[in-house]
């Protein structure tokens, strides 16, 4: 991988803002020039950046329709009707029926939760969902992550005699379904302020709203504060403003007292007695959710989180890892095929954008691959395969690409779409593939940038080791949470040298384990460069480079810090 470095150069102005925040703050200049950038200039901003308060959330009544999805609810108890919580199978609308159901259970007992089969039933509404409801003589779905475009669904449960609230974040096409309530900040006549919540966020600020109308004290949500923090990392939404404050109180309570079931999936992953990152949910928690509904129903998933018995739960998160093995060999796999696809058809590799399909490829792992594709060759992709006479798929973007408005331009050709800025999926008539390919490729050539197709990294700071100190590391994780809208800082130091001792490591000998010095300082600092093998010739050649990394913990060295770094290159190349 050979990455673009951008750095922008702070000004004067920046420099000295800086350096008068830091003085206030007790803080490096080095660290107070991120805030300053990330749009926190004074000394009051940065204590609430820091210190995020779950007293700061928006009231959840500002968002359209809340009232009326409360007012439905409580009819609802007082008529002692039978209730419904239905969500998606991933990991945002499986945390989010858990937690909607876990907090309305303590209240009410005539309630029990649902989740489509991906295979049988499809995305999202379902028919079959819907009779099922109707058989169990349910008067009143809430539905998360999921509905906004279920026109027809709706219509057909109202037949039926079953209202819905719909709790999604999608975007929402010109006409809505008639629904009893739809809370979606996406609505162009919602005023809610925050327009990026989850689909858990969403059903969290339904159940804020519950509680404040019944007198519920808000205290009774934060343990399930837990699943909101994994939801968010796992969705990618934006950790900003609402989803800040959430995240920030969403971790603390997973690293001090979990939701039984995220403890067992913490004890499987062997994450115990470690602080837990978002960086943990996004690549070991967050996949063992999504793993049932990938490879089976996302039922065994809702199952295990609102587990109560711990050594149940443990029992279940060993079956839900099996799912996970599973789907780990199926992308292997598939990435491979889809690969070997796109180095035969040249042509793709330098078109702005990837469209592969194979009947036989797995529904539940195309998102995966997907995003693989998109990781390596930096290019939209969408992954489609067979589901009868259709092709069902999901696209994946680049940074800065909205791959949502490039799939509703080829809506003509559609069946049915629906997601986000960077995750989309859509279902269209198998023989409609070319067309499909054709028209989307042209919206591409059309909208994207050239430095949106190049692999670059953002340097946030040129530091040097001698900079590198336990204060600093300590101070740079208040940042936390990272994520979109707050990324971990990245660094770089220019002119390092292998101290001597620095090695190729891994089962594949891919990765590369670093001793390093500059020309500034004594200091030898340790890093792992992951599947950069490739760069080990050059390091043991005694020629100095340049790095680009974060500051992470060394998890088997306490206290110690270790560079992750993102990328090497020799000193000669052009400077950031």
């Amino acid at each position: 991988m050979h990455f673009k470095w951008n750095y922008k150069y702070p000004t004067p102005e920046e420099e000295q803002a800086a350096k008068e925040l830091g003085e206030k703050l007790n803080m490096s200049p080095i660290l107070t020039l991120l805030l300053i950038r990330r749009g926190i200039t004074t000394e009051s901003a940065a204590k609430r950046f820091f210190r995020p308060q779950l007293a700061d959330l928006i009231n959840p009544f500002l968002m359209k329709d809340m009232d009326i999805a409360v007012d439905r609810l409580n009819d609802a108890m007082g008529r002692k009707e039978r209730i419904l919580v239905y969500g998606d199978y991933d990991v945002d609308g499986c945390t989010a029926v858990a937690l909607v159901y876990k907090f309305l259970l303590q209240f009410y007992s005539n309630i029990e939760y649902y989740i489509p089969d991906r295979y049988d039933e499809g995305y999202g509404v379902s028919k079959k969902g819907i009779d099922y409801a109707k058989e169990q003589g349910v008067k009143l779905i809430i539905i998360l992550d999921c509905g906004i475009k279920a026109i027809d669904e709706i219509a057909y449960a109202k037949e039926q005699g079953i209202d819905f609230i719909i709790c999604d974040h999608h975007v929402p096409d010109e006409k809505l379904p008639d629904a009893v309530a739809i809370l979606n900040p996406k609505r162009e006549d919602d005023p809610y302020p925050f327009k990026d919540l989850c689909g858990c966020g969403v059903g969290f600020k339904f159940m804020q709203a519950f509680a404040k109308n019944n007198g519920i004290p808000f205290s009774r949500l934060i343990p399930l504060l837990d699943l909101c923090a994994v939801s968010i990392a796992a969705d990618i939404v934006p950790v900003v403003d609402e989803n800040r404050i959430l995240a920030f109180h969403g971790l603390k309570q997973l690293n001090q007292n979990p939701t039984v079931g995220l403890k067992a999936i913490i004890d499987i992953c062997g994450l115990n007695n470690r602080e837990l990152s978002m960086s943990d949910i996004i690549f070991k928690i967050g996949p063992r959710i999504n793993a049932s509904g990938r490879m089976e129903n996302g039922r065994e998933s809702v199952d295990l989180l609102v587990e109560k018995d711990l050594g149940m739960a443990l029992r279940m998160a060993k079956h839900i890892n099996e799912y996970n093995e599973q789907r780990k060999d199926i992308d292997k796999q598939m990435t491979e095929e889809a690969n070997q696809i796109v180095a035969r058809l040249e042509n793709q590799k330098h078109q702005s954008s990837i469209v592969l399909y194979d009947e036989n490829w797995k529904k539940g792992v195309i998102g995966i691959v997907a995003s693989r594709l998109t990781e390596i060759y930096f290019r939209p992709t969408v992954v489609l395969t067979r589901d009868g006479d259709y092709a069902t798929g999901s696209a994946r973007s680049v940074t800065g690409f909205d791959i949502y408005s490039a799939i509703k331009s080829c809506r003509h050709l559609l069946v049915n779409f629906g997601g986000h800025t960077y995750a989309t999926g859509l279902t269209l008539k198998w023989d409609r593939i070319k067309e499909f390919r054709m028209a989307f490729q042209q919206y591409v050539d059309d909208h994207i940038l050239p430095e949106q197709t190049e692999a670059n990294l953002k340097i946030d700071s040129v530091i040097d080791f001698k900079d590198i100190t336990k204060r600093l590391h300590n101070d740079l994780k208040k940042f936390s949470p990272f994520g979109p809208g707050n990324p971990k800082p990245l660094f770089c130091t220019l002119n390092v040298y292998d101290y001597g001792t620095s090695k190729v490591v891994g089962r594949e000998q891919e990765h590369i384990k670093l001793e390093l010095v500059d020309s500034k300082s004594s200091n030898v600092v340790k890093g792992i460069a992951f599947g950069q093998s490739a760069s080990a010739r050059y390091i043991k050649s005694k020629r100095s480079f340049d790095i680009a990394y974060t500051l992470e913990d060394n998890v088997f060295k306490h206290n110690a810090i270790q560079l992750q770094i993102e990328d090497i290159r020799p000193a000669e190349d052009e400077k950031v």
